[in-house]
């Protein structure tokens, strides 16, 4: 063939040469926009985690270095999830309305050893029932949406005054957002974020998470009456309105990667702050894949993470924070 007969337009001129390319790049991944997930755990419950490579559940001495080291890297914020000795469960999840319980330590810790640091707390019951629920059952053992509400807004209320910046209601409960918003509202705390995990599907990628904070063994049954059924994309909409009307700041997408097209539904939609959670099972398969020299560690880390900006993310929790930051870092020097 001639080189008459190819059309004047190609593509590939501006790919030849990687100038052009970063000139032409339509979505760019900054450490501002990564969030690190931290177990944070006491005495025996601390140490490595086996089904997540690489990730421990650190002590609050270990998790104020550790944060330390993240905001030097340009890491935004950190996303704290508490992990509960067995003997300080109970049916109700009384514990999560401890003021002295270990997240509000944890608040304080990472606030005196990193200030400017942002902290993201849950918002849930799941880590401190002896179900491993997200609320609390009746005598059917399906969760009473209104009596969990109830739970959850003295846990939002502890929480906020402990010191956390962001409140992360991850427990998928019918009107929770609302009711958070008018008890954080009489409490005088007009400017607490709260970031709504609106579209949490009932997922089969959080099994080494629920590894981490000990809920896997007690979990009774499944979560699937009140987080979302994978199927369904339209009903993440209607979630997401609904959070976005009863007060939510940020709205995320659970788990990540396998709902992209949700992430972009919704930015798309709504054009709210977005937040996508690459989950555990993500991590734990990307790191035994890694491990196993079946795919490039580096590549196909910032990939990932790449094409949660480019669906529509605005913001990433991942386990990855850290790294993706450190490679972020030497990108610029």
């Amino acid at each position: 063939m001639t080189a008459a007969a190819f059309p004047n337009t190609r593509p590939r001129r501006l790919r030849t040469a990687e100038f052009i390319r970063a000139m032409v790049r339509e979505t760019r991944l900054a450490p501002a926009q990564l969030i690190q997930p931290l177990f944070v755990a006491e005495e025996a419950q601390k140490g490595a985690i086996p089904s997540m490579p690489g990730q421990s559940r650190l002590d609050l001495d270990e998790l104020a270095r550790e944060c330390v080291e993240l905001r030097r890297l340009g890491i935004a914020a950190v996303a704290l999830f508490p992990v509960i000795p067995s003997e300080r469960k109970n049916e109700l999840g009384s514990e999560a309305l401890n003021p002295e319980g270990l997240i509000p330590r944890a608040i304080k810790a990472v606030k005196s050893a990193c200030p400017e640091l942002g902290v993201v707390v849950d918002i849930a019951l799941d880590p401190y029932t002896s179900h491993g629920h997200d609320g609390v059952l009746d005598a059917a053992g399906y969760v009473d949406n209104d009596i969990t509400v109830e739970m959850l807004r003295k846990q939002a209320l502890v929480l906020a005054r402990a010191g956390a910046d962001v409140l992360a209601p991850s427990d998928m409960m019918d009107g929770r957002i609302g009711s958070i918003r008018s008890v954080l509202e009489r409490d005088g705390q007009k400017n607490m974020v709260i970031l709504s995990y609106a579209a949490k599907y009932a997922s089969a990628f959080y099994g080494p998470f629920r590894d981490a904070v000990g809920t896997k063994v007690a979990l009774k049954g499944d979560k699937r009456t009140y987080q979302m059924d994978p199927a369904n994309a339209d009903e993440a909409l209607r979630e997401v309105e609904l959070d976005l009307n009863e007060g939510a700041d940020i709205v995320m997408v659970k788990p990540g990667m396998p709902y992209l097209d949700v992430i972009h539904r919704v930015k798309e939609r709504f054009g709210v702050p977005v937040a996508a959670y690459q989950v555990s099972g993500e991590y734990a398969m990307l790191r035994a894949a890694i491990a196993n020299g079946w795919l490039d560690e580096r590549k196909v880390i910032m990939e990932s993470l790449l094409c949660l900006r480019r669906a529509g993310a605005d913001m990433i929790l991942t386990y990855f924070a850290k790294q993706a930051a450190s490679w972020l870092a030497e990108e610029t020097t």
